[in-house]
């Protein structure tokens, strides 16, 4: 005759990612591992987000800035003799070594476990230099779409095409920019500031 009174509490709480029982500390309140792993497990989720979003921004704009580059066919048709092509070009190369640097101190982070820069310094600067990069992503493609349609309504050429393609790369590296800022912001705003 025995009910669920009698038993001895449970010593382990079951993960629910595994079958393998975690231990847990029971307070005054119930268990708290489990909280614990959970927001462990997020945190990770975040970081690892974080850092595919980053290489995805660093592929992107390392292809508006190869692509705008070598965009030179003589003539009227170098990238050079424009204005709007040159900031994209600028913008392309400093979004390409923004987040090259960033995606490489994120992979030490993960890899080594070790902070470079101090959590909360770190939670700013992913911020901030997210969104003023995503922000001069977005400027300068969007100053070069009214050139390249003016272009394309005389002459749709390779040119025109090329340019069309890094603009297309600047839009996509400021929309991963842009997500990574989302996260980088989640990351500020949990941050204890005691």
């Amino acid at each position: 005759m025995s009910n669920s009174e009698d038993k001895p509490p449970n010593k382990y709480v079951e993960s629910p990612a595994t079958d393998i029982p975690t231990p847990a500390v029971e307070t005054g309140t119930g268990f708290v591992v489990a909280p614990i792993t959970r927001r462990w497990r997020r945190e990770d989720m975040l970081n690892r987000g974080s850092l595919a979003l980053r290489g995805l921004a660093l592929l992107f704009s390392l292809l508006a800035f190869i692509i705008m580059a070598s965009n030179k066919h003589g003539d009227w048709k170098n990238y050079d003799k424009y204005e709007e092509y040159r900031y994209l070009l600028a913008i392309a190369m400093l979004s390409t070594l923004y987040t090259a640097g960033q995606a490489l101190r994120h992979v030490h982070e993960l890899s080594t476990g070790k902070q470079m820069l101090e959590k909360r310094n770190s939670a700013m600067v992913d911020f901030f230099g997210d969104q003023i990069v995503a922000y001069l992503l977005v400027s300068s493609s969007s100053s070069a779409v009214p050139l390249t349609n003016r272009m394309r309504e005389g002459a749709d050429n390779i040119f025109t095409d090329s340019s069309a393609a890094a603009i297309s790369m600047g839009f996509l590296a400021f929309i991963s920019l842009a997500l990574s800022a989302l996260i980088s912001g989640y990351k500020l705003s949990t941050q204890s500031y005691i």
